[in-house]
């Protein structure tokens, strides 16, 4: 393999780490509105890269066809500055990723120094397009070309969803503002999967809204100017009129092995800033009177089959995620030292189009990949979006409301129930099966999330009479699989018929 050939492989290895760890998983660029001029920048680059990769895996481009090429060049130059600019201008990007792009820049400078002699030397010769195949590693750049092309796309298709949702956030920005004296409630994870819909529907009731971000920025971008978006709760003056705190931030649980960096980094996402919450509630010249925490039904840990939980099922003490959830409430319910009321909504699976659980499985549905893990007898306690939002809603304008509450649908199934009428909703049946062993081995505890489930009854909601606006699960399905990319729009008057990865435990 010749070193230039080696140079572009490497840049193009170290591009897809920088997509899908930076971009994809830790920013999450495609359900970001502010993020739209990246991806755009990005979408094409690919799109060049795609080219590139292909015209050199099969062709010399001699004669006056290397300035094609050498085109192709610049333009990526030029594109990849213009999204510095961009990112500077839009997010907060970590030391890692710095560091990486800085890679990736002297990567890209290598092999631009080693390209220069050969494409002076094409242009040297008559001009003709001349068959130039390597065998295998050809085939490796024509499968690059693939990968890229289909990045781009992606890219560009969530670049169009995104422009879709700015224009709906402009509709929403037509209402009147909040009173600038109003009490706010102050959101955190307000950018997350179901912060956002949150902050829709709480902007919709003309609620002064206040957003903690750790990428203020972005955050303002996203929101727009009518929500104050503060990187740190120090900002917050003490006279600071707050009415309640939602807190939904925290990292994600399914994904990176639960190791025990991993496990302290979880629970001090979680705690830490509930703390913070804490010692902003006593600065505060009036506290405010409620906090709606997020926490998971990952607090009755993985009970035996065929036990019921309610909101009186104990923690089960040693199973991590119950350790998790267990923490999470313990630090919330210190608000109440302060006066405060305190609602622990203890979340299930959250199903939305946007993010969670339910992309990726619908995907290998409408494929005619869903499956049956394991022995599909775990229960599988789940909630449409709109019924998380309206939970959070709920707990916050209902005063004789506190405590934990199971926000689950009362439409219990087990997972295989659950792959069936997943696939059902596409036309599509369930036929897979993926055994548990593997599983197990793969992800070690983490697992419990796929393999063990909890059967959780919304005791207090349904005593309450909290009104489901999902509340069975084919219904769900239903209104989730119909217009996937259509952009969600809350309205005032879903006021009581409808939590970040907190609630994905």
């Amino acid at each position: 393999m010749h070193i230039l050939d080696a140079v572009l492989i490497a840049q193009a290895l170290l591009g897809a780490f920088d997509n899908l760890w930076h971009h994809e998983w830790a920013a999450r660029l495609p359900h970001r509105r502010g993020a739209r001029r990246e991806l755009a920048l990005h979408a094409g680059r690919e799109a060049l890269y795609g080219a590139l990769f292909l015209g050199l895996a099969w062709w010399s481009w001699h004669g006056t066809l290397a300035l094609a090429v050498a085109a192709v060049l610049a333009v990526e130059v030029v594109i990849t500055l213009t999204d510095f600019l961009e990112e500077d201008r839009t997010r907060q990007l970590p030391p890692f990723e710095r560091w990486l792009h800085t890679v990736l820049t002297v990567s890209y400078g290598l092999f631009l120094g080693l390209m220069g002699p050969r494409l002076i030397e094409w242009w040297q010769q008559p001009t003709a397009l001349a068959p130039a195949g390597r065998g295998l590693v050809s085939w490796v750049f024509t499968a690059m070309a693939v990968a890229v092309w289909a990045w781009s796309l992606r890219n560009a298709l969530a670049v169009r969803r995104l422009g879709r949702e700015a224009e709906a956030l402009r509709e929403e920005s037509a209402l009147p503002p909040a009173p600038r004296h109003a009490s706010a409630v102050l959101i955190t994870g307000a950018t997350g999967f179901v912060g956002q819909a949150l902050v829709r529907r709480l902007r919709a009731q003309g609620r002064r809204l206040i957003v903690l971000s750790r990428d203020p920025k972005q955050a303002r971008l996203q929101f727009g100017t009518d929500i104050a978006v503060v990187g740190s709760l120090d900002e917050i003056a003490a006279e600071t009129r707050i009415e309640a705190f939602v807190h939904l931030a925290g990292a994600r649980v399914l994904g990176r092995p639960w190791t025990r960096a991993r496990r302290g980094e979880l629970m001090e996402s979680r705690t830490r800033l509930t703390e913070q919450l804490h010692r902003l509630a006593r600065r505060l010249e009036r506290p405010p009177a409620v906090l709606v925490a997020a926490s998971a039904v990952g607090f009755y840990g993985a009970p035996e089959s065929g036990v019921v939980c309610d909101e009186r099922s104990p923690a089960q003490r040693g199973v991590f995620q119950s350790d998790l959830c267990a923490a999470i409430e313990h630090e919330a319910m210190r608000m109440e030292t302060v006066g405060m009321r305190v609602v622990r909504l203890r979340f299930g699976v959250i199903l939305g189009r946007e993010d969670g659980a339910y992309p990726m499985q619908a995907l290998a549905a409408r494929f005619g990949l869903a499956a049956r893990l394991g022995d599909g007898r775990q229960p599988v306690p789940w909630i449409h979006r709109d019924d998380a939002v309206g939970f959070i809603d709920w707990a916050l304008r209902r005063p004789d409301l506190r405590g934990a509450v199971n926000a689950v649908a009362p439409d219990l199934c087990d997972q295989a129930a659950f792959s069936t009428a997943l696939a059902a909703s596409f036309g599509r049946r369930a036929w897979m099966r993926v055994p548990a062993a593997p599983l197990r081995a793969l992800a070690g505890e983490m697992s419990t999330l796929l393999l063990d489930g909890q059967r959780v009854v919304p005791r207090i909601a349904l005593a309450s009479a909290y009104p489901y606006r999902f509340a069975t699960l084919a219904a769900a399905l239903r209104d989730l699989a119909s217009h996937p990319d259509a952009p969600v729009r809350m309205r005032p008057s879903d006021e009581g018929r409808t939590a970040d990865d907190a609630a994905s435990m």
